[in-house]
């Protein structure tokens, strides 16, 4: 059986990817265990793991204001831990899946492709966008730039004039076992619609907001992403 290790062993996003896993043997120490920002930690499970993937899930992420506020926690976790992971699995010639994100795009206009301009709009996209840089110097990679969120919708909240291409954590785990053996880059996420009509589905009691009433860190009027290349690949039998 093959084996996949996986990076943020106590996050989210590795507990989903365990629930629903039927095909691997996973190994997701979590931070106190393996930490990214120390390549002697990386090279000791990896070199005693042997894995056959390697989904680098472990990253600095919300709340979103602690990168314009502490833009050193990212770069260490998020650029330098990244090219930790980067130089572990060039030595051990492991594929390395890179879960990215949507706020690598401008967040304009919308409907960003794979090959479209990068111009993030927050730190915290400039750092996920500076992890990428160190992967694509790496052949054996696939950058999935996902957009998800945790189910349920962790606030009381959403935006109505802010459009993404949301999918659920666990929508979103299923979708990437299917991916292992991809290569390049993918937009991972679910149609395009406000996040408030995206939440409603699922919980008709979250209220209204709008992006004028947020003011601690920068947002986008509209993130989504063209995710038809995701479906090509995947046939349109998982989502």
């Amino acid at each position: 059986m093959k084996k996949i290790f996986i990076s943020g062993g106590n996050g989210e996003f590795a507990k989903e990817l365990k629930k629903y896993n039927t095909s691997y043997t996973i190994i997701s120490p979590s931070k106190k265990e393996m930490d990214v920002k120390n390549i002697n930690d990386l090279e000791y499970y990896v070199s005693s793991q042997k894995p056959d993937y390697f989904i680098h899930a472990g990253a600095l992420t919300r709340p979103m204001v602690i990168h314009e506020d502490s833009p050193d926690k990212s770069i260490s976790t998020n650029i330098i831990g990244t090219c930790n992971v980067v130089l572990t699995c060039m030595k051990y010639n492991i594929k390395l899946i890179y879960l990215s994100t949507d706020y690598v795009y401008p967040g304009i206009d919308g409907n960003y492709d794979e090959k479209d301009y990068l111009k993030p709009f927050t730190k915290y996209g400039w750092s996920k966008l500076g992890g990428e840089c160190s992967v694509k110097l790496y052949d054996n990679h696939l950058i999935l730039r996902m957009s998800m969120n945790k189910r349920p919708f962790p606030h009381s909240k959403a935006l109505t004039d802010m459009r993404k291409s949301l999918m659920y954590i666990d929508e979103a785990a299923k979708v990437v076992l299917e991916l292992l053996d991809e290569e390049g880059t993918i937009n991972v996420g679910g149609k395009s619609q406000s996040v408030y009509d995206f939440v409603y589905k699922t919980n008709p009691k979250v209220k209204k907001i709008t992006l004028k009433e947020i003011n601690d860190v920068n947002m986008a009027t509209d993130c989504s992403m063209n995710t038809d290349k995701l479906k090509r690949v995947l046939d349109d039998t998982v989502i």
